[in-house]
């Protein structure tokens, strides 16, 4: 089986978050079938954290979305920065916003060797 479109994965995401009480909005809407997804969390203190995709080999057969933590409670004009250099590189990007105190989004996170 295939990966799962990103469009479709971006709405399950966002939902699931609204239902569980946190603010989450479509950011940036990029290629419906194979864009990459970034995830920008504020965390409601005048910080926010970016996860980004993974490198392919963290991956592991069959898995789904895996993200890596770029930034990590940093300045929200460091997170933006890098989301408009990659928007520039890559127009087909994803960006959803969510707002929550915590650290852990619910997705799948390696961690740099």
């Amino acid at each position: 089986m295939g990966r799962l479109r990103s469009d479709l994965w971006c709405m399950a995401f966002v939902r699931r978050h609204n239902d569980l009480g946190n603010m989450c909005v479509l950011a940036r809407r990029g290629d419906p079938i194979a864009g990459q997804v970034f995830i920008e969390i504020d965390h409601l203190d005048g910080t926010r954290s970016l996860f980004t995709p993974a490198p392919m080999l963290s991956a592991g057969d069959g898995a789904g979305l895996v993200f890596q933590r770029r930034f990590s409670h940093v300045d929200p004009l460091k997170v933006r920065d890098r989301i408009n250099q990659e928007t520039e590189f890559d127009p087909d990007l994803w960006v959803i916003s969510l707002d929550m105190r915590g650290d852990d989004p619910g997705i799948d996170i390696v961690e740099p060797r």
